[in-house]
């Protein structure tokens, strides 16, 4: 059940339970870090949004060594993996008769419809599509439901390709890459039947996560050199980039309370939960049919910013996503936070043992322009809120509050509230074959050992705009063809750039007067 997405992120059956290292800038604290431990991996388990990411993040990775990953390169494979079921925006960007559905949810209720329209009043412009000709902007959000129900990459492609002869599903926990004279032979996993190895006859593919993927080559002994002998781990490869280059998106939740009862929260006690869960079981329709991230934002945090570098879920109740519903009862909120962090942590071994998590260490907000950024993130975010379109549905902040306006007193709000948005990325990172950092050349071979490609959110060189879903599927439908040696041809559009983003944060001048710096 889509809207019951806050379950099985929090599930161990569900969830590898990976949490980071303290985290030195904020504090100390310890974030968690889901990922699926479940067939679909993290698309099993995440929030279900679709987001493609801008074009220029596809052009900035070319420009960093990944030949061959331009929006021009990728536009074909995101058309070819999606079955669009949008009402608005040019179909002509969009696929329709991929194995991917993509839906927008109906987004009537009051408070979303009070988000859009008070991104208009702000002066901010609309799109039909932000995954089409233009990202930036107030407009509508898609998941990937389909039915009534969470469409992963298991049920896009995995349970049709199970139904072929020569595709098998073999479940067990994998331990380590079989390399053999510097050549990939397979995997060692651990299984209800004990240790076992499954044999390649051609290539071994890894698309274990962020995390997951550069554990599994150190383990391996693909990795930095100095770091494997430490683990005692026979080096195979020297590849110091992997595990480096970690990224993500952190995210604050900016909530108010309602002053009108047209929140979610009517619907946040066990009558309430009985009722939609029972319309969707039966039905397949209703609130439980959809994230509720039916309305979002796409902006740039000031002039001289060419694409957008914030984002904004919107969500018509004050709740956390563990599931906990804030205690002054109706509400709602703007999960916002910066796109493009130069912030980077890493993954490492803990030991050599196939079992023991990582080290995770995202060193979050350790640059001046992630303080910058997040302060413009949530004053922006207030001056939306304070719209006429607000005015009848607006109570007091919840959070951050107030009373919190200062540069000094929004830092220790974001240092005490910030919360992963689940996007990490980076650690196996695509670049040319004569860059030391780079893990996989722009074919996704990684760079050392023959007969070994990964293909997952690992390599991308930096992190995209949005939800990393999407951005993470076209690299598996991408990397699939260069696996069978072909490439679809290149499509050359040109998405909308606001013409006037060097001397304007936002095409029309602000309505209001509160500064967003």
């Amino acid at each position: 059940m889509p809207a019951a997405l806050s379950y099985p992120m929090n599930m161990a059956r569900y969830d590898w339970g990976f949490r980071t290292e303290p985290e030195p800038h904020l504090g100390g604290r310890v974030l968690a870090t889901p990922r699926g431990k479940v067939i679909g991996g993290s698309s099993s388990i995440n929030g279900m949004v679709y987001v493609r990411g801008h074009a220029k993040d596809y052009d900035h990775w070319e420009q960093a060594g990944a030949t061959g990953w331009s929006y021009a390169d990728v536009l074909p494979y995101f058309r070819r993996m999606e079955h669009w079921h949008g009402r608005t925006g040019d179909p002509s960007w969009r696929g329709h008769d991929g194995p991917l559905h993509i839906t927008r949810g109906p987004c009537d209720n009051p408070l979303a419809q009070a988000f859009l329209k008070a991104g208009q009043e702000a002066g901010y412009p609309v799109t039909e599509d932000p995954n089409g000709l233009q990202q930036e902007g107030f407009g509508p959000m898609e998941a990937t439901i389909w039915a009534g129900r969470r469409w992963s990459a298991a049920f896009a492609y995995l349970r049709p390709a199970l139904r072929r002869p020569n595709c098998d599903l073999v479940k067990g926990i994998a331990r380590r890459i079989i390399i053999e004279d510097g050549r990939a032979k397979g995997v060692e996993i651990d299984s209800y039947n004990g240790l076992q190895k499954v044999m390649a006859r051609r290539e071994v593919i890894v698309a274990s996560s962020s995390i997951n993927s550069p554990k599994l080559l150190m383990l391996s002994g693909v990795g930095p050199g100095e770091h494997l002998r430490e683990m005692g781990v026979p080096v195979v490869a020297d590849r110091p980039g992997v595990g480096r280059n970690l990224q993500d998106h952190l995210e604050i939740y900016v909530q108010r309370a309602a002053t009108k009862p047209v929140s979610l929260f009517r619907y946040w006690n066990l009558w309430g939960k009985a009722l939609v869960g029972a319309r969707w079981l039966f039905t397949g329709q209703g609130l439980g049919a959809s994230n509720q991230f039916e309305a979002g934002a796409f902006i740039r945090s000031r002039a001289g910013v060419d694409y957008p570098d914030i984002q904004f879920h919107f969500l018509p109740i004050a709740v956390r996503y563990d599931g906990r519903a804030v205690a002054q009862g109706h509400g709602f909120q703007a999960h916002v936070g910066p796109m493009r962090s130069p912030s980077r942590g890493s993954v490492t071994l803990r030991s050599p043992d196939p079992a023991a998590s990582p080290r995770i260490l995202f060193n979050y907000m350790s640059r001046e322009e992630d303080w910058r950024d997040f302060r413009a993130c949530i004053r922006l975010t207030r001056d939306i809120f304070g719209q006429e379109a607000f005015r009848d549905f607006a109570g007091p902040e919840i959070l951050p509050g107030e009373g919190v306006q200062s540069d000094a007193a929004l830092d220790e709000a974001i240092r005490e509230h910030v919360e992963s948005a689940y996007h990490p990325c980076g650690t196996c990172r695509m670049g040319a074959v004569d860059d030391p950092m780079s893990v996989v050349d722009p074919e996704c071979r990684v760079i050392g050992v023959e007969g070994l490609r990964v293909a997952d959110s690992s390599i991308f060189p930096r992190v995209t705009n949005g939800n990393l879903n999407a951005p993470s599927i076209m690299t598996g439908e991408k990397a699939s063809d260069h696996i069978l040696g072909r490439v679809l041809p290149r499509e050359e559009r040109e998405p909308w750039i606001d013409p006037d983003w060097r001397a304007a944060q936002r095409p029309v001048p602000r309505v209001t007067t509160q500064a967003a710096e």
